[in-house]
């Protein structure tokens, strides 16, 4: 059931998630359609989440969204009032003036990533939620996972430091999974829905910024989501029975990799588990300075690839 609706406000719109935006070209959602938008999203209870692009909007734009309540999505160039605010690479939160209770998210390539991991560290320490996206998880060896094997448990012995010290920062890579006791993927074309400065309704944003994308309805005829069972939990035969539950499960990484919605790739999923095995290490880790999160339990398993597990 959809839930949540997100508008994209341009084509320049800051990316949220596995895709990256390389559109410089403004196209500006015509302000009938934003409104039209905002309409459908009262009429169907959905929760509207605005990307914004990285200049001021007109302010009969701004008036609009200000009508109802909404979660903003900023880049960190300009970021006032945002609930998310979105760094392009991690050298760009170099110097940034970060503000508690406010979500932050970085987008990363593997390179920079394990180059830097000093600067993720350094942030634990700033910030009160903290979303790492590796933008190339499709290109991940073995050596790749090594290497995130290692990275992790460096994250892990730094968030144990901190939580020992009872301070409780987020990492959506190690911390998400033990807070959670079922599946917390994107949702896309399930629980979340796009709305494209066309007008137009699509999967993710990722689906609208594609060649290969396409359009699941619009505002005047409706959603139209074909075969949308895909979309979800109980048709995905890998997922439904994982307990990788932080994993986000990308539909469009899905679709990229595996030319199916539903099927993540070998690379995707041995980066959950590997987070998944690291968030249990934290948890134990954690419990050696006191009782914490008493009912939460992550059992230890002897594969990285559900897919290889239902296979021997």
């Amino acid at each position: 059931m959809i839930q949540y609706i997100v508008i994209l406000l341009d084509d320049t719109s800051t990316s949220f998630c596995n895709y990256k935006n390389a559109n410089t070209e403004r196209k500006l959602i015509p302000l009938q359609t934003l409104k039209d938008g905002i309409r459908y999203a009262m009429k169907e209870n959905l929760n509207i989440q605005f990307v914004y692009p990285n200049y001021v909007l007109p302010i009969e734009y701004q008036e609009a969204i200000d009508s109802i309540d909404h979660t903003d999505i900023k880049p960190s160039v300009y970021a006032d009032n945002a609930n998310v605010v979105v760094f392009d690479s991690l050298a760009e939160t170099k110097g940034y003036a970060f503000k508690k209770d406010i979500a932050y998210l970085v987008h990363t390539d593997k390179n920079s990533l394990f180059d830097e991991s000093e600067t993720i560290i350094e942030l634990l320490a700033k910030v009160t939620r903290l979303n790492v996206v590796i933008n190339d998880i499709e290109t991940f060896k073995e050596n790749d996972f090594a290497a995130y094997r290692l990275l992790l448990s460096k994250l892990t012995e730094r968030l144990e430091q901190i939580y020992a010290s009872v301070k409780s920062p987020q990492l959506n890579l190690l911390t998400d999974r033990m807070m959670l006791d079922k599946m917390n993927n994107c949702g896309a074309g399930d629980t979340t829905i796009t709305l494209a400065p066309d007008g137009k309704f699509y999967v993710c944003p990722a689906f609208y910024l594609s060649t290969d994308g396409y359009s699941v309805g619009d505002l005047t005829n409706g959603l139209d989501i074909k075969n949308s069972q895909l979309y979800k939990l109980d048709h995905a035969p890998i997922c439904r029975n994982c307990d990788a539950f932080q994993c986000k499960r990308c539909i469009w990484l899905n679709r990229k990799t595996t030319f199916e919605v539903n099927t993540p790739s070998h690379e995707q999923c041995v980066v959950a588990h590997l987070e998944r095995n690291a968030s249990r290490e934290l948890l134990l880790n954690i419990r050696k300075h006191g009782a914490f999160l008493p009912d939460k339990e992550i059992t230890e398993i002897d594969y990285l690839d559900p897919f290889d597990n239902l296979n021997t």
